[in-house]
C-alpha cells in the first residue's frame, strides 16, 4: 500500500507542545511534498456583562482583535515554513476547537492531522478535556499525536 498526503493540517494553539507538533507536520510535508496548512481556532470568549448586548459587543470586538493577532502570527510561520520550500497556508478560525479542526479536515480534503498533546491527566484531563483525543475519535482522517519530549514516560 501506498500512502499519498497531499494536504496535511497542523492546528495550533501557540503552545510549546503544538510547536514541537508543528516540526513533525512540516517535516513530513517535505517529505511527501505536500500542503500544510497551520489553523488557529478562537474559542468563544465568555464574559459575564449586564445585558445581551453589551456582550455581543464586547465579544465581536475582542474576537477581531484575538483573530487579527493570531493571523499575524501564524503568517510569520508561514513566512518561515515558506523560505524552508514548504508550500504552507495558514487559517484562523473562530467556534469550538475539536470541532472546527474535524470541520475543517472533511471540507479541505486533509489527509493527516498532526497535532500535539499537553499530556495532562487525572483531574485536569477530566475537568478540561483534550482537543486531541477529541479530534482522534471524530477526525474524517489519519491523526499523529505528538506528545512534547518533556512528558516522557520512563519506565521504573
Amino acid at each position: 500500500m501506498m500512502i499519498k498526503l497531499r494536504h496535511i493540517l497542523c492546528p495550533v494553539d501557540f503552545s510549546t507542545y503544538s510547536d514541537h507538533a508543528m516540526c513533525y507536520a512540516a517535516a513530513l510535508a517535505g517529505k511527501f511534498g505536500a500542503e500544510l496548512t497551520l489553523l488557529h481556532v478562537v474559542a468563544p470568549v465568555v464574559a459575564a456583562l449586564p445585558g445581551e448586548a453589551a456582550l455581543q459587543d464586547m465579544v465581536q470586538v475582542r474576537s477581531e482583535e484575538i483573530e487579527a493577532a493570531c493571523r499575524e502570527r501564524l503568517e510569520k510561520t508561514v513566512g518561515d515554513l515558506t523560505a524552508q520550500g514548504l508550500q504552507v497556508q495558514c487559517r484562523v478560525l473562530n467556534g469550538v476547537p475539536y470541532l472546527e479542526i474535524i470541520r475543517f479536515a472533511r471540507d479541505s480534503g486533509t489527509d493527516l492531522i498532526v497535532l500535539g498533546t499537553h499530556g495532562r491527566t487525572g483531574i485536569t484531563q477530566l475537568l478540561i478535556g483534550s482537543v486531541a483525543e477529541r479530534v482522534v475519535r471524530k477526525a474524517p482522517c489519519p491523526v499523529l499525536t505528538v506528545k512534547n519530549p518533556e512528558h516522557d514516560f520512563v519506565m521504573p
